[in-house]
């Protein structure tokens, strides 16, 4: 009985740190300026090869941060620009763009059909489980498991997100190597329907 409530202590303990450490979105919009070059002042960026930051979870935000910066994720656009950053930093830039609003776009609708159908419905017959456990029916993710909004992200950057991790040239996806798994399923022609179909999802 000693051991579980001293397990349980500790556990509380150690939440109520990591709660305590948490981001302060007012302090991260002043520590994302060069962002903005890249992902729009307010994580919206225009280019669709750079991702929309704003309204991602906090959780997958800081993960993403903390990858590149070790080396753990290659983004060969962000060299060297998280270097000087400390752990706090990259909380409070993840905790602004969390507290921001993703802006949707529109699916090309002669891909609605296929795209909707893997991301409600998977691939079964291979094993590959549908989108929406993970990331939701609407796209809004699931911040407290980590796994990030996919709905209204750019078609353009969620297909080269999905090749990457079919061709291993992203391996982040944890021990698990969930996405890698569910993207080797994946043909061309389906992601190209599944990223279209997402860009217009909310």
């Amino acid at each position: 009985m000693n051991k579980v409530l001293v397990s349980l202590l500790l556990t509380l303990g150690i939440t109520g740190l990591a709660q305590a450490a948490g981001g302060d979105a007012a302090a991260g919009q002043g520590k994302v300026a060069v962002c903005g070059a890249c992902h729009g002042a307010d994580g919206n960026s225009a280019a669709p090869n750079f991702p929309k930051l704003a309204g991602q979870g906090e959780r997958y935000l800081l993960k993403q941060l903390k990858d590149i910066k070790s080396g753990n994720r290659a983004v060969v656009e962000m060299t060297g620009l998280l270097d000087n950053l400390g752990e706090q930093d990259l909380a409070d830039m993840a905790a602004y763009f969390a507290s921001q609003k993703m802006s949707v776009g529109a699916a090309d609708p002669k891909l609605v059909a296929q795209g909707e159908a893997l991301f409600r419905g998977g691939k079964l017959d291979q094993g590959m489980p549908a989108c929406t456990g993970c990331h939701s029916p609407d796209g809004a993710g699931l911040d407290a498991a980590g796994y990030p909004q996919l709905g209204g992200q750019h078609a353009a950057y969620v297909a080269k997100q999905l090749t990457d991790f079919r061709e291993g040239n992203r391996t982040n996806d944890g021990d698990s190597q969930i996405m890698r798994g569910i993207a080797a399923k994946l043909s061309n022609k389906d992601i190209e329907a599944l990223s279209s179909y997402v860009q217009g999802l909310h």
